[in-house]
């Protein structure tokens, strides 16, 4: 025998890692980069919400195609060239979105995202034993998604800019790549982890998985769009950590019921731990108990749906690989997009939809001639009940009053703390700070103190909202509030539109429209009078591109075809006004063009008082000068017919 044909024989105890490094290194680049850095990027390019939904299209769409019929190309036929050329495909794709993309660039990187992720995953489960060479083959699966989903809520990598998870998961593919060369001569049998061989259909292993896919994407959609859910289930270095040693303790958990007991058993209990994670989401209050289920249910059937093909499925190399690409398509990729859909504008789990899931899931069993698994559905629908009784009997600890009773500002300070805005915004205005010309008069801290709760808030993601009621007017609250960045380009505020299908909505506006000192408004007059900009914004303003700021920061209201001009024609009282043409009634006419300019820049930071003309104070000092250079620019040239005139000299 020869030392080549001695290897496999070996090296059984080392072969395993090159297994659980592939699945480690793809579950990391599908969760933190496509399903998360990527999404950033795009947000930081600034791509609308119709873009960014035809991006993402691409990305399902070319996951799908190569799910289902690269098992029919097989090409190349060795997995281990195909598994290779997919993860080259993965490291170019992430390398790519760290450049500057257009939408259909994007679309692009984004459709190659899809067809080499596809590729790889139904290669890898398919074909996993040529580098997993064990005993125990299970339990390298749940080690290597284990260690995938830990790393993952790693906070450094969790919180890292898109640059850096693209080059960090573009890496990671390149060295998968390396690893995947080395594989054994000749593929183990893939040893049967049950007793006895589980006698279920196709057809009901793949709806379980949907269904579980499908219930599982919905609710992390939630729980990341939702800052009341999230602060107390994903957020902080603590909950971090806490999380991802769940998912490796709980995908260790899944190997030893896999190898014991039938796939339904591990199938059903990641399903109730779903469940019931979902129930404690009704209500944020008592959503802490969520933080330990759901990572357990979803690394439950992550384990099962990763080892399925390769150690569960008796059935020809070709046959697996089919009937993976079928799994992963219509589970993976179709499971995943709908759950996302469904849960667009939600922010929590309807009981409804809990009710469904747990139908579809069920549906299978009682459609088998003995109904062998009939105790476990039971088991399954009164673990579900009594966790909803116990979530109602919690609630109902924690009475409200009656929201009839209470005006619209306290039932809108109610949708606030129940939204989680606090997490964004700060109530309180720093004394002796750049605060008080950007967000107006400081309150009395005493006050704010005896407020329960108090809502001072402890970061900013957002502005202050002190004194937003005298700095913003209620349409333009409205219109944030259910389309943010129809106003805000760059904002990254999700929408509440949702809010707005009953009275939250309007009861949130006339809270915040009651968030005003008694003497904000003159003090707002009073810092527009005596602002001015700085030598250095001037001389700064000369550089930057005026008419793309102002496509950015003005055109939606100001232009004939602007996006809120167009969308809320018949909202406003008084439209506003076209500054190329219009005239402009709060400039004083007979102004030199330097002081035009300067009317306008105070316009374009601090706003109107009593009007929709919102301020920017958020802008820096040469942007504002360059969109009143901007206005000038385009009223000379609509005045004159001609090029607008050079840059003035400072």
């Amino acid at each position: 025998m020869t030392t080549d044909e001695k290897k496999p024989q070996a090296e059984p105890r080392f072969v395993s890692w090159r297994g659980v490094f592939l699945i480690a290194a793809t579950y990391i680049y599908f969760l933190i980069f496509a399903q998360f850095g990527f999404l950033q990027r795009l947000n930081a390019l600034g791509l609308s919400a119709a873009h960014l939904k035809a991006v993402m299209a691409a990305m399902a769409l070319g996951g799908i195609l190569s799910s289902l019929f690269a098992p029919l190309v097989l090409w190349p036929e060795h997995p281990r060239p195909r598994l290779q050329a997919a993860l080259l495909g993965c490291a170019v794709a992430a390398a790519l979105t760290t450049l500057p993309l257009g939408l259909f660039a994007a679309i692009a990187v984004s459709a190659l995202i899809g067809l080499s992720l596809g590729t790889l995953t139904v290669t890898l489960v398919s074909s996993l034993p040529l580098w997993i060479a064990s005993p125990r083959p299970l339990f390298a699966v749940a080690l290597g998604v284990g260690i995938g989903y830990f790393c993952c809520n790693v906070p450094a990598l969790f919180t890292a800019t898109p640059r850096i998870i693209a080059l960090t998961v573009a890496a990671l593919a390149v060295i998968a790549t390396v690893v995947a060369h080395r594989t054994h001569a000749e593929p183990p049998a893939a040893p049967a982890p049950n007793a006895a061989p589980t006698q279920t259909s196709f057809f009901a292993i793949l709806l379980w998985f949907t269904a579980l896919v499908w219930f599982d994407s919905a609710a992390f959609f939630i729980i990341q769009n939702s800052p009341a859910l999230k602060s107390s289930t994903w957020q902080g270095a603590a909950h971090l950590w806490r999380t991802g040693s769940i998912h490796l303790i709980a995908a260790l958990a899944a190997a030893w019921l896999l190898t014991r007991l039938p796939l339904i058993a591990t199938l059903g209990s990641a399903f109730t731990a779903l469940a019931v994670a979902s129930f404690f989401l009704l209500h944020p209050a008592h959503s802490a108990p969520a933080a330990f289920l759901y990572p357990i249910g979803v690394s439950l059937y992550s384990v099962a749906l990763v080892a399925w093909p390769s150690y569960m499925l008796t059935a020809t190399p070709a046959d697996r690989v089919r009937r993976a690409g079928i799994i992963y398509a219509v589970a993976g990729w179709i499971g995943s997009a709908l759950g996302i859909g469904m849960a667009q504008h939600l922010h929590q789990v309807p009981l409804a939809f809990i009710v469904i899931a747990a139908a579809a899931f069920a549906a299978p069993l009682f459609f088998t001639t003995t109904f062998r698994y009939r105790h476990e559905v039971a088991a399954v629908a009164l673990v579900c009940a009594a966790s909803w009784g116990v979530q109602r009997i919690l609630v109902s600890h924690h009475p409200h009053p009656h929201l009839a009773s209470l005006t619209p500002i306290q039932r809108g300070r109610r949708v606030y703390i129940a939204e989680g805005c606090i997490n964004c915004h700060s109530q309180y205005v720093r004394p002796s700070s750049p605060d008080v010309e950007m967000w107006g008069p400081t309150g009395n801290l005493n006050v704010i103190r005896r407020e329960k709760p108090p809502l001072i808030g402890n970061r900013r993601q957002g502005p202050d909202l002190t004194n937003v009621g005298s700095r913003r007017s209620p349409l333009w609250l409205r219109i944030h509030q259910m389309d943010p960045r129809a106003l805000s380009y760059h904002s990254v505020m999700p929408s509440y539109a949702y809010l707005f299908k009953d009275n939250r909505g309007d009861d949130l506006i006339a809270y915040l429209s009651s968030l005003k000192s008694p003497n904000s408004a003159q003090h707002l007059q009073q810092v527009a009078a005596s602002w001015q900009p700085s030598a250095a914004s001037l001389i700064a303003a000369n550089r930057l591109n005026g008419a793309q700021l102002y496509s950015e920061y003005c055109a939606t209201c100001h232009a004939p075809n602007g996006y809120v001009l167009t969308h809320w024609r018949s909202s406003f009282k008084k439209l506003p006004p076209n500054l190329t043409t219009a005239p402009l009634q709060h400039v004083p006419a007979g102004l030199s063009p330097a002081q035009q300019r300067l009317a306008l820049a105070r316009i374009i930071r601090f706003g109107i008082p009593d009007t929709n003309m919102a301020g920017h104070e958020y802008l820096p000092g040469a942007q504002i000068v360059a969109l009143a250079e901007q206005v000038q620019a385009m009223r000379f040239q609509a005045m004159r017919g001609t090029s607008p005139p050079a840059k003035q000299s400072k």
